[in-house]
């Protein structure tokens, strides 16, 4: 296999897998995505690899250095932030290398929705609160289909974790509320998850806009909503003594 796609993480460079780390160190041609890649990561490349970043390239100029890389029989590594399955926008790259027959292998990474997680401290799954979450994004210059808008979500009041949608924060809280969330619902701002300068703001549908407007956050951050983020919940039936399971017996 010559070309990865590999899942670079939140933003921390020890949240990367140890399989995109090793390949890293091994890539003949790195392609990044632009500023969300933590340069520490970069830092892991062999001397005389190629690094190229693709924030300013069109996707015909990425295909080309694959290409490019694949026939001078390197080993390609296409480094998207997070994990790659989340808006990276590889299914058209995987795509036209598909339609050239060239092989590729997808590596996962942490996504910044479970580094948000870790910042706040917080399960998204509780006993009696919610049992889904919901990875989304407010429309904007990329549609949404009319089933998936955030007010046609929010009906289900589950945890709800919205990506891309900071600097546009009021329609974020208005479609929230449309929708079903009461404005007392807790809500956190996790500004560039496990990086150094991680930042988090608290409030609730009512008040949150004005807090991270006020803080002049704007992008490179995720937006949690849901009653996980309130404290009450039931404990698990899993560790509970009376539930038996195959490992263990009720008492």
């Amino acid at each position: 296999m010559n070309v990865y796609f590999v899942g670079a993480g939140p933003g921390d460079p020890e949240l990367i897998t140890v399989k995109g780390q090793h390949l890293l160190t091994i890539a003949d041609t790195i392609i990044y995505a632009g500023s969300l890649v933590n340069p520490a990561l970069l830092r892991l490349a062999k001397q005389n690899a190629e690094i190229m970043n693709s924030a300013s390239m069109t996707l015909d100029e990425v295909i080309a250095a694959i290409v490019r890389a694949v026939g001078e029989e390197k080993l390609v590594v296409r480094l998207h932030t997070g994990d790659p399955s989340i808006y990276g926008a590889i299914k058209e790259q995987m795509d036209v290398l598909d339609a050239r027959g060239i092989g590729y292998e997808v590596v996962p990474g942490v996504s910044s929705f479970l580094a948000a997680a870790a910042a706040l401290r917080c399960e998204y799954t509780l006993p009696e609160v919610s049992q889904t979450v919901i990875v989304t994004r407010l429309e904007g210059r990329t549609p949404v289909p009319e089933r998936e808008k955030l007010a046609a979500l929010a009906s289900h009041r589950a945890t709800m974790c919205i990506f891309l949608s900071v600097h546009m924060l009021d329609s974020v809280v208005g479609e929230l509320t449309a929708g079903g969330y009461p404005e007392d619902t807790p809500i956190a701002v996790v500004q560039k998850a496990s990086w150094p300068d991680e930042k988090i703001y608290r409030g609730t549908l009512a008040t949150i806009a004005r807090t991270v407007q006020a803080a002049g956050v704007d992008r490179t951050a995720m937006i949690v909503v849901g009653r996980c983020l309130d404290g009450g919940y039931a404990l698990s039936r899993l560790y509970s003594p009376e539930f038996g399971h195959m490992f263990r017996e009720a008492k």
